[in-house]
């Protein structure tokens, strides 16, 4: 099974009535953005409904202001503006709505957010009014803590989990169990378990692989091992991961979901990694080439002339 598929509009049958526009803007350049968009879209003629946070700093009418959970609900589309920290903030939540997602890029790298803000609107009517799109749909990882048998906490994550300690320049011994199989022991600052869509993100500055979306396939990334023979490990994406603990560690410890959720836990409960049952749907333009976004934001070379 292959960790991205793509759908053509033309299966999907999508057709846009109501969407969504989120995002937390850093700055007025893309709160001024919010405003457009939205004026664009009603004059569109569609139903647009706004996070609620942005709606009110823009004094938009009540009915044009909802929640996430009532935009995954209500909307066939959520347009994210701002960078891959909004669109992966979202995602988490729109993820088990079954509702399309895209970019209006107002980041820095912005390997999630495909519009570029100077062609906005050219490229959002190419997607709503001629359907020149499909969607690609990505796996997500949940990660889970048990404690006596029970699961005590849980979350979703688009890009990766990382196992770490809670205080920074702190080494942990753990055990990494994969289907239930005993698979290996590390001493490091922590373990990088990363989705394809996450391998470009935190697992590739600790010099983990690029595996490209259509890979079902989980990369295992060590933080800063105590041995040089522990190496980067690529698995099968439908793995279960469980990771132990050395009765000897004595910090407390955390799973940062995305860098953005954090759940904490002790030495004596055990971290379950594995495939979420609900998927990102990722609206892309018909041009959309995964290559060139490596080649433009990691600075690849086009041509050796």
């Amino acid at each position: 099974m292959a960790s991205s598929t793509l759908l053509d509009n033309n299966a999907l049958h999508i057709s846009f009535h109501t969407i969504g526009l989120v995002g937390k803007p850093r700055n007025d350049v893309n709160m001024q953005m919010h405003k457009n968009v939205f004026q664009w879209l009603t004059e569109k003629g569609y139903q647009v409904l706004v996070e609620k946070e942005i709606g009110e700093r823009l004094h938009l009418p009540t009915h044009h202001l909802a929640d996430l959970e009532e935009i995954g609900r209500l909307a066939q589309l959520a347009i994210v503006i701002g960078g891959d920290g909004n669109m992966l903030g979202r995602a988490r939540i729109l993820a088990k709505y079954d509702i399309a997602l895209i970019g209006i890029n107002r980041g820095n790298l912005g390997f999630l957010t495909d519009i570029d803000p100077k062609n906005a609107y050219a490229q959002l009517e190419a997607c709503l009014e001629n359907g020149e799109f499909f969607v690609e749909e990505r796996f997500m990882l949940e990660a889970t803590i048990e404690r006596n048998g029970e699961i005590i906490a849980q979350s979703n994550a688009v890009n990766e989990a990382v196992i770490h300690p809670a205080k920074i320049a702190h080494m942990i011994d753990f055990h990494v169990y994969i289907n239930d199989k005993f698979a290996f022991s590390q001493r490091s600052d922590g373990l990088i378990i990363s989705t394809p869509t996450g391998s470009t993100a935190y697992s590739l500055s600790a010099g983990g692989p690029i595996l490209t979306p259509q890979l079902n396939a989980i990369a295992l990334v060590p933080m800063f091992p105590h041995t040089l023979s522990s190496r980067p490990l690529v698995i099968d994406g439908d793995s279960k991961i469980s990771i132990r603990f050395a009765e000897y560690n004595t910090s407390q410890l955390e799973v940062g979901c995305d860098s953005q959720i954090a759940l904490t836990f002790t030495p004596d409960d055990v971290v379950h990694i594995y495939k979420s049952s609900h998927k990102l749907r990722l609206l892309h333009l018909k041009n959309y080439n995964y290559y060139n976004v490596l080649s433009s934001k990691l600075g690849w070379l086009k041509n050796l002339s």
